[in-house]
């Protein structure tokens, strides 16, 4: 494709809306000569940062770039140069564009000058007149993706920690080329992984392997020697050497099998993700497109997203939702100084189920100490280490422990019945029944055996903490730590700080979630604490609507629009109907006139009745005659869907806004983080907070908003 000489002057309004912020990403350019004798102009990316700021791409850096190349591409006219690579500063080739920017970008008309200049800038890479190659040396991201993929071939070091495209987490597409390019590099199946399907998997990334076997990069070169054996390969390649592609689409790919790959896609995001979320089916459209590897009309394509994404509500929201999750989160909020943490040398699990096998995994995985569990009888204790040998036998097998790691391990959890084998232990934490006096029971034998020093953590979900540590000669030792399901992959950890817990102990709580590489969040010692009282009120309020009339798929489906995980029906099934009618209880009993119970909700948990009727593949297909028969579906007073989603919304910015009155967090930020990585609210929606501001329930509830100015895109401002 044919680019036009690249003037800045066309870009005027978008470099003046980041031109006092942006960190400039230097294009360092020097002349190497090969050992054929010919001459190679080299670019380095360089921020004049460190190696914790990576490069990124922001629209002055852009300029920089296409100058840069332009000046490379008059010089490859005159037979200057011979070629031309571009690589990054030590350990960062490029973590994409810099996002921080976007929230200065004034309407829709700049916003789609983001796209333009990104595929003017790197664009330029292949068309020079000469090759042009990619060296990736270190993290690539995005944007630095799409600048390998513009070269003519690219190589990537071995030790690069990650390689990927996240835009359709973010709420954008790969703007800069990438969903025009990738399909036609590496085939229809493939690109479907890459751009939607792994950023929709928690984000996850590839490593150089995976991405030379897919067909992404040309060459993997050892970190040693880097730079000299990627110079040779360009060398090479300059020489006539032959480079093979094969995962490229042919025709028979393009006829038969592109269109029904991207029509599954879409299927599948959408029984995942609902219809709510823009990007992924914004980066289908343009992957459908690419069959025809057209890419003036890709590219335009891509303009056209990126300027209804940046500019929309969905992607700010997403902005925010990332900074909470990968800042917020790292700082958390009135935690003590971490030197009055105490040493964790010993884990005493008490419980031998489902829930406590989880814990004990996680604990010794993470922090590598000997693990007790204990139970009523040695059946149950046996059972529960059990499973526990059986996960890392799992992790084993998908080659996450070696053989050496999978035996320390394994010979590192034991159990025992005899309680008096605790007394080691330096943090204890109980997985029994959901009942005050059962954990009151528990803690008040462990207080005899364990030191003074030794840490008593409960996983309650909702029970007060100092009701449960009120019997104790040490209250100030016990601390809440609850774990959301399943533990191993939710990263939330709600740390509660009761009345009586001292900052030895939160200071304990704290650096413990931190080594098993959970998120946590100190919240105070409120019913639900943060996430289970909100969805109490969203359970809660979808009972009370089924309870008095209204359809049931009319009440499973009134939020769709928020864009939930799942519905709430599904969400019941999820936790457990007798889990989700104590959560029910246990608001109700506090407030009664802010929370509902349900007596239908008892009696289906009481039947053992299931509430979704599902396919071979597990997927919803109706529900259950004895959820329709329980409930009933006549008269009383059923709303409309609309109705009963402006009610609930309604509800939820009432009782968030007297969650922090009553000082549960300190800001709607950590109610927001809460939600995220402990309820799946999606990124796209800032959490929920954001949300409700942007609807109007947050006016309609308290006559204000959670956040001034509220999260909103340039377009609707």
């Amino acid at each position: 494709m044919k680019f036009p000489k690249f003037d800045r002057s066309k870009y005027a309004a978008l470099l003046e809306s980041a031109a006092d912020v942006e960190v400039i990403t230097e294009s360092k350019v020097r002349d190497v000569r090969l050992a054929s004798g010919r001459t190679l102009a080299l670019i380095t990316l360089d921020n004049n940062k460190d190696y914790k700021r990576p490069n990124t791409l922001g629209p002055n850096t852009l300029a920089a770039l296409g100058e840069t190349l332009e000046s490379l591409r008059s010089r490859a006219a005159a037979g200057e140069i011979d070629a031309v690579a571009i690589t990054g500063k030590r350990f960062s080739f490029a973590a994409g564009a810099d996002l921080s920017l976007v929230d200065r970008i004034p309407s829709r008309d700049v916003a789609r000058l983001m796209g333009e200049i990104g595929h003017h800038a790197l664009g330029l890479l292949g068309d020079l007149g000469v090759p042009s190659f990619a060296f990736v040396n270190g993290l690539a991201l995005g944007g630095g993706v799409e600048v390998a993929l513009h070269s003519t071939y690219r190589t990537i070091d071995a030790s690069t920690p990650a390689i990927a495209l996240p835009e359709v987490y973010l709420g954008l597409v790969p703007g800069w080329g990438g969903a025009t390019l990738v399909p036609n590099l590496i085939g229809i199946e493939n690109a479907l992984k890459v751009i939607i399907e792994n950023p929709l998997k928690m984000n996850r990334t590839l490593k150089p392997k995976q991405a030379l076997e897919l067909g992404l990069v040309d060459r993997l070169i050892a970190p040693v020697n880097f730079l000299e054996d990627s110079l040779k390969f360009a060398d090479a390649v300059l020489g006539g050497e032959t480079v093979k592609r094969p995962n490229e689409p042919g025709k028979i790919e393009r006829v038969t099998k592109w269109d029904i790959a991207v029509k599954i896609a879409r299927k599948s995001v959408e029984e995942r993700l609902g219809t709510v979320p823009q990007a992924p089916y914004r980066a289908l459209d343009i992957i459908a497109l690419a069959k025809h590897n057209d890419l003036a009309r890709g590219f335009e394509a891509e303009n056209e997203a990126l300027a209804d994404l940046i500019s929309g509500d969905q992607f700010m929201a997403s902005m925010y939702g990332f900074d909470l999750v990968q800042r917020r989160a790292k700082r958390p909020v009135g935690a003590p100084d971490k030197s009055l943490a105490g040493k964790v040398t010993k884990v005493g699990v008490v419980g031998a189920g489902l829930m406590a096998s989880q814990f004990a995994t996680l604990f010794v995985r993470r922090l590598k100490v000997p693990v007790i569990m204990t139970d009523l009888d040695q059946e149950r204790v046996d059972r529960g280490v059990a499973n526990v040998h059986a996960e890392l036998e799992k992790l084993r097998d998908k080659g996450r422990l070696d053989n050496d790691e999978f035996n320390r391990l394994t010979a590192l959890v034991t159990g025992t019945t005899d309680r008096s084998q605790f007394a080691d232990c330096d943090w204890v934490i109980e997985a029994v029944f959901e009942e005050v006096s059962v954990k009151q029971d528990v803690f008040g034998d462990l207080e005899n055996i364990v030191s003074e020093e030794a840490i008593l953590a409960t996983n309650t979900s909702s029970l007060s903490v100092d009701e449960i540590g009120s019997k104790l000669r040490h209250p100030e030792r016990l601390v809440g730590f609850h774990f959301f399901n399943p533990v191993a992959v939710m990263p939330l950890v709600e740390v509660v700080n009761a009345a009586k817990t001292n900052e030895a102990t939160l200071a304990t709580a704290m650096q413990v979630a931190k080594n098993l590489k959970k998120t946590a969040v100190i919240t105070s010692d409120r019913p639900g604490f943060v996430v289970n009282r909100v969805l109490a009120k969203v359970l809660g309020e979808a009972m009370h609507a089924v309870d008095t009339g209204t359809p049931i798929a009319v009440v499973d489906h009134a939020s769709d629009p928020i864009g939930l995980p799942m519905t709430p029906f599904e969400l019941l099934e999820l936790v457990g109907l007798k889990v989700g009618a104590h959560v029910l209880t246990s608001h109700h009993t506090p407030f009664p006139d802010r929370f509902f119970e349900s007596k239908n909700l008892d009696a289906l948990a009481d039947s053992g009745a299931k509430l979704i009727e599902r396919d071979g593949k597990g997927r919803p297909k109706g529900y259950t005659k004895e959820f329709e028969k329980i409930v009933g579906t006549e008269g009383k007073t059923p709303m409309t869907a609309e109705q009963l989603r402006e009610r609930l919304e309604t509800g939820l910015a009432e009782e968030i806004k007297i969650m922090l009155d009553e000082g549960v967090v300190t800001a709607p930020e950590d109610i927001d983080l809460s939600l995220i990585l402990g309820a799946g609210f999606p990124l796209l929606d800032g959490g929920i907070t954001p949300y409700l501001d942007r609807v109007g329930a947050s006016e309609r509830a308290f006559g204000g908003t959670f956040h001034t100015p509220t999260i909103r895109g340039a377009a609707q401002r």
